[in-house]
């Protein structure tokens, strides 16, 4: 933005100068303590100045201490912007990677932190809270000052897996499996940082079911995980169905039923 649309703004002079600031490292959303480390002036209130910005609605307030240009609003810097490590995850990551064409009401931000969930600029965004162990998988996305963290394809079906409630339906997440090329070096590597047996007993029998290409070394990994106790292929189904003794599942949903939910022929 020019400086001569800054003074028909009618803006003072100290707020010109903070906003022409925000131009030349063309900054878009930031914290007070980034300004303060920008402008290296302890003789600047930039609290002040800020706040007179958002009054005069130029600049708007995230939360305590955060905010962004008034027409800056992308969910997915704003998500991991309200909290350090934040990272998209769960179905919003399954939606950004093209896995699930489905859009939840949430964006779900994964952290090691414990932050409450909150509504802002009318988006809800739902923080869940991992082990350090479980952090991994993390790839970065955007440019410059809208750059953001999300699980990559891996870490995200691995991680929707482990919590599906998060995930949008156990159908969808298991049709986003099916559709997905996978690394399976990749799939090891974070099944062993989730620690959730379950999960590789269900994802190894998918593997085989849907005739997954390259994943020996998974199939490989995963029998040596396996242990003796039975647990559904679908956590949220009834406690029926047969049983697969080679990874330990009661199918209480089909065989016949997973590959129809893939379009595969049984």
């Amino acid at each position: 933005m020019a400086r001569s649309t800054y003074i028909s703004e009618n803006l003072t002079q100290s707020q010109m100068d903070m906003m022409l600031l925000l131009d030349e490292n063309e900054i878009d959303i930031f914290s007070l303590a980034d300004l303060r480390v920008l402008t290296n002036d302890s003789s600047m209130d930039i609290n002040e100045i800020i706040e007179n910005l958002v009054h005069k609605k130029i600049i708007s307030r995230i939360e305590r201490g955060k905010y962004c240009r008034t027409n800056f609003r992308d969910e997915k810097v704003i998500g991991c912007f309200l909290v350090a490590d934040g990272v998209i995850a769960y179905w919003s990551a399954l939606n950004l990677h093209g896995l699930t064409e489905q859009i939840s009401n949430n964006i779900f931000v994964q952290t090691t932190r414990i932050k409450k969930d909150k509504t802002v600029f009318g988006v809800n965004y739902q923080f869940v809270k991992i082990k350090d162990s479980k952090r991994a998988g993390i790839i970065t996305e955007g440019f410059g000052n809208h750059k953001y963290k999300i699980t990559d394809i891996e870490k995200t079906i691995v991680d929707c897996f482990d919590l599906p409630k998060y995930s949008g339906g156990y159908s969808e997440l298991i049709r986003a499996f099916n559709q997905t090329n996978i690394d399976q070096v990749k799939m090891i590597q974070y099944c062993r940082a989730i620690g959730n047996i379950s999960v590789i007993k269900r994802l190894a029998f998918l593997t085989e079911l849907l005739e997954k290409p390259k994943m020996t070394r998974f199939l490989k990994y995963a029998e040596g995980e396996v242990n003796p106790r039975y647990v559904l292929i679908d956590p949220f189904g009834e406690e029926e169905g047969s049983f697969n003794n080679d990874w330990k599942l009661r199918l209480n949903i089909t065989e016949e039923e997973i590959l129809d939910i893939c379009n595969k022929q049984y």
